[in-house]
């Protein structure tokens, strides 16, 4: 019914558009059809599939110059509404945005359209809120409780009457779950997190500001008592028993989820057999079970400074399916025969059993391979696997750079937290010898089972990254040029060696780390697909996520579609229908909820950065500028920490902006500010709650302006208070800023 109405409304010469005329044409005049045909037009209206004029006529919205879209609020009070299959978005003032919010799906009515501008238009109508659940801090007003919301593109209270608060007081950081929208916001407390000066309830604001789930239900803790603690006396079955070998797992310090373990040998021929052993989580998670359904809707465990919210119970992520030393613990298997040139000639994959030799960490392997003696004799059982791994590990690299992989090497922050939750410290993730072995051990694994099940034509799930878009291929080379590097040829189909070249030769120069960072973000997203679409950084054909069951749910995916067709050898066509059926469903979830837990590390991390460097206010650093825009410049640290230069505290001359070139040039003066220049910064400002940080050119004029205090009596004086008044007036103070004090009120000269 709902075809045949859509096809009907689509035609421009259809011109019975009322409900008796359409139920008419459509056949649908018994009074049960016609029910139905009320209720689907009712549905499809309030979707925003179809409109209805005020004759009651339907129509299209596109036949109207109407588009449904997702809203997104600038944090200066406009929007842009994303449409889908548009290139453009549709930009909305902030008097056209009626009473729409931030993420809100929204009918918009186009009323000003150019192939060269961006359209605008306005909201005619909320089809879908989508934010109800908001955090923020419960505030008292003259006569009622609201909460202050933290999200600074949701400049509206939600009000909170008394028998909704459920204990909540002021000051406490609390969930609001919005219950009406008109004439003002009206919520109700779902969750109160805390104090909001209680250690972490700052992180835990934004996990839950971005709906992430923090708690397990009920039904996932009733399913996991089920669950086994160890192995012991539990029939191993058809697996292989890998208890003799020489296995080791090699992770950060402080890694509790411990999902792979290697094990490796020199074969009489020269080869190198290598094994790869991961977690069997699907062993434990049943597909359709409550523990499999959360899985799938957190789609990764995110990792914040002061701790994990995992996808998987700790009962599993650190317990039963962690790799944890000296204890026997089901696996899937990946064993490759690998050549001197680092091909695979042979594989198998496996169902097993092992029993992990050591629990090895990234720092002790990096010691024993730089020669630390003392860690050498602690570990000599193991000592000559980790120098064959780096052996393997090193013709793996040279593979890869043949083949034109890109390394972006973009440095990374650590954020070190105490365990009050305050930032102690913001230093680099150095990636050591070990780190890069098994990364290419990882990488060869999931090439190795992507490749084998993309010709069974199977389905399955790939981690895909497709071919930049030359637009941004375009931008890059404009900025990688003026900073002395050239793409040649074309840049429609360009391979990933060419612009591999590129990090390569800027290796060792002052901007590598920009070119770098630069090349990174004019790369397209890489993200899940049911379909094996190649990997364009990897410059690999090939490639899945088979390595992380425990933490990410597309590798879980993978391992059951392992058992499923490899050692169930359950190959029908219902299996098949059915996983080509799911599948979509579940690389889009698992793609979208990949990008909210990166969303949510990095907001935590910027805040995190912004409460350290709030500290250091004043203080003197050294810099590059990684970043230059119309407003100025950023000039990022050794850490990564990044802060703006704005153009207004370019003091000591007239600075404009040579966008070609993308430099500022003084007038006077001819000094110059480009890209990777070395710059002495001052920290000017710092704020946790914008997560932001502003720097100053040391040796420049501060352009900030000094806090007088002028002390006004308030005795109740007609005319003193007369005078004062005036004198309020004329230096413009900021009511805002008022301080009592023992009876005088303190003013601060407002900034202009």
């Amino acid at each position: 019914m709902k075809e045949k109405i859509l096809t009907l409304l689509s035609d421009e010469n259809y011109i019975e558009r009322s409900i008796d005329l359409i139920a008419k044409k459509i056949n649908c005049t018994s009074s049960d059809k016609f029910i139905k045909l009320v209720k689907l037009m009712n549905e499809l209206e309030e979707t925003g599939v179809v409109v209805r004029n005020k004759y009651n006529h339907y129509y299209l919205p596109n036949q109207f110059g109407m588009v449904l879209g997702t809203l997104t609020i600038n944090k200066k009070g406009f929007g842009f509404v994303a449409v889908e299959d548009q290139e453009k978005d549709i930009f909305i003032a902030p008097d056209s945005l009626k009473d729409a919010f931030n993420k809100d799906i929204v009918l918009v009515e186009i009323n000003k359209y150019s192939e060269v501008e961006r359209p605008e238009g306005k909201i005619i109508r909320v089809i879908k809120r989508g934010q109800t659940k908001l955090v923020g801090e419960i505030k008292k007003g003259k006569r009622d409780y609201y909460v202050d919301v933290d999200d600074p593109k949701f400049d509206k209270r939600v009000y909170v009457d008394h028998a909704h608060l459920h204990g909540a007081m002021p000051g406490h950081k609390v969930l609001v779950e919005i219950k009406v929208y008109k004439p003002i916001l009206k919520g109700d407390i779902v969750k109160i997190l805390g104090h909001k000066n209680d250690p972490g309830i700052d992180i835990l604001s934004i996990v839950y500001e971005h709906g992430a789930s923090v708690e397990f239900p009920k039904a996932v803790y009733e399913q996991i008592e089920e669950i086994p603690d160890t192995l012991d006396g539990i029939d191993i079955g058809d697996r292989v028993d890998l208890r003799n070998e020489v296995v080791v797992t090699i992770d950060g310090d402080d890694a509790k989820d411990l999902d792979d373990g290697i094990s490796l040998k020199r074969l009489a021929n020269g080869n190198y057999r290598l094994g790869v052993h991961i977690a069997d989580v699907s062993y434990y998670v049943k597909e359709g079970s409550p523990l499999d359904k959360e899985a799938f809707s957190r789609g990764t465990s995110i990792y914040l400074a002061d701790r994990v919210i995992p996808m998987l119970p700790h009962k599993l992520s650190n317990g039963i399916c962690s790799l944890n030393p000296h204890v026997d613990r089901f696996t899937v298997s990946c064993f490759m025969e690998v050549d001197q040139n680092g091909d695979v000639i042979e594989h198998e994959i496996i169902p097993a059993i092992i029993n992990s030799t050591e629990r090895m960490t990234y720092t002790n392997v990096n010691k024993i391979l730089d020669g630390d003696q003392m860690l050498q004799l602690q570990y000599s059982h193991v000592k000559e696997l980790f120098f064959l791994m780096q052996e393997l590990a090193l013709i793996l690299q040279k593979k890869k750079a043949r083949r034109g992989a890109i390394d972006f090497d973009v440095k990374e922050a650590k954020v070190i937290v105490n365990n009050k939750g305050e930032t102690t410290d913001v230093v680099l993730r150095e990636r050591g010898a070990s780190d890069r072995i098994i990364e290419e051990f990882m990488l060869l694994a999931n090439e190795t089972v992507a490749e084998h099940f993309k010709w069974l034509e199977l389905p399955f799930i790939y981690r895909v990254h497709e071919q930049p878009k030359t637009k941004k291929l375009m931008q890059f080379c404009s900025i990688a040029k003026i900073m002395g590097y050239t793409i040649k040829g074309s840049l429609e189909n360009i391979y990933p060696n060419e612009l591999s070249s590129i990090i390569e030769a800027s290796k060792d120069t002052p901007e590598h780390t920009i070119i770098s960072t630069l090349l990174l973000r004019c790369m397209q997203k890489a993200r899940y697909d049911e379909q094996c679409l190649g990997h364009f950084g990897l410059a690999d054909e090939f490639y899945t996520h088979f390595t992380s069951p425990i933490r990410r749910y597309p590798d879980l995916i993978v391992h059951r579609m392992i058992r499923r067709y490899l050692f169930e050898k359950r190959l029908d066509n219902q299996t098949i229908k059915h996983y080509q059926e799911i599948m979509p469903e579940i690389a889009l979830q698992s793609s979208n909820q990949e990008r909210e837990a990166i969303d949510i590390e990095r907001e935590v991390d910027d805040m995190k950065i912004a409460e350290y460097m709030e500290k250091h206010i004043g203080e003197e650093f050294e810099g590059i500028i990684s970043s230059i825009t119309n407003f100025g410049f950023f000039v990022e640290l050794d850490n990564t920490i990044d802060g703006l230069v704005h153009v207004s505290d370019l003091t000591d001359d007239f600075y404009f902006f040579d966008e070609k070139n993308l430099r500022y040039i003084g007038q006077r003066t001819g000094k110059v500010f480009k890209m990777s220049d070395c710059v002495k910064v001052r920290v000017a400002s710092a704020s946790k709650i914008d997560k932001s940080v502003d720097f100053e050119i040391v040796g420049m004029k501060s352009n900030k302006k000094t806090q007088k205090t002028v002390i006004i009596n308030t005795r109740k004086d007609d005319k003193r208070k007369k005078g004062h008044s005036k004198r309020r007036r004329k230096h413009d103070f900021s009511r805002s800023n008022k301080r009592e004090r023992n009876g005088k009120v303190r003013h601060r000269k407002s900034k202009y």
